[in-house]
């Protein structure tokens, strides 16, 4: 049987949730990283009988995380493996108003969640499995907003952007080395989420993409966070994934 070792970040809810949920599987491992851990998800791992570790931490403090990441793979006898994944997931929106109005702590939570984190954990990921044979992939969940300028919106789009433009330097390295890991940053779609609900139920005034947001909804064209992941993991799991560096599953 093969066996698979995936790491995911913000799996307590959302995309990340059900990624994990469809990723016990036999033969699988899943160590999922987020600021609660998932009473739902321990006890179907229990059932599936899959090897789950959850680690409660907040991402806002990535460096600990790293360190802790980097050890524990170290530790790990990863010869059994036939592949290895990090996928980086959680992310946050900053208060939804114009940048004069956000305040420091909003945009450095932004910015550290959504860019600094994948950085920081992608470098204790590679560091410590640069010796495994297995296949090695790094899966950065980006959104359409890194690729689309939206008001009100500056630390979330940016964080996104610089995801993809790191997603691209990453894979020019690793395609340097022997047995490199192959990257992507991947754009999910749109997905009823909690971070939509906060982007249509935000002040107009505020936001001048509200009345957009709040059509998506009520025209049925959001995905189900269950259909995206299943979308996301058929995407990283075809034979050419890491191809494109930025990517989006709805081509």
């Amino acid at each position: 049987m093969n066996k698979h070792l995936t790491i995911i970040t913000g799996a307590s809810r959302g995309l990340g949730l059900q990624m994990a949920q469809q990723l016990l599987l036999p033969g699988h491992q899943l160590l999922c990283i987020s600021r609660q851990q998932n009473i739902t998800l321990a006890e179907a791992a229990r059932g599936y009988s899959v090897a789950l570790t959850q680690w409660q931490a907040d991402l806002a403090d990535a460096a600990p995380v790293a360190v802790r990441l980097h050890d524990w793979l170290q530790a790990q006898d990863l010869t059994p493996l036939s592949s290895i994944t990090l996928i980086n997931n959680a992310g946050v929106i900053p208060a939804i108003k114009p940048m004069s109005a956000v305040t420091p702590a909003d945009l450095t939570l932004a910015l550290r969640v959504g860019l600094e984190a994948p950085m920081l954990l992608s470098a204790a990921f590679l560091a410590a499995t640069q010796r495994c044979q297995a296949l090695r992939r790094v899966l950065n969940i980006s959104s359409g907003l890194g690729r689309r300028a939206m008001a009100s919106q500056a630390a979330y789009c940016a964080a996104k952007a610089g995801l993809d433009h790191f997603t691209r330097c990453l894979a020019l390295d690793e395609a340097r080395v022997a047995n490199g890991a192959r990257v992507c940053s991947l754009a999910p779609g749109v997905i009823d989420t909690d971070m939509q609900d906060q982007l249509r139920h935000a002040t107009p005034a505020d936001f001048p993409d509200q009345v957009s947001f709040a059509h998506l909804k009520a025209s049925g064209r959001l995905s189900t966070a269950q259909d995206a992941a299943a979308r996301v993991l058929a995407y990283l799991n075809q034979p050419d994934f890491g191809h494109e560096p930025v990517a989006d599953v709805r081509g």
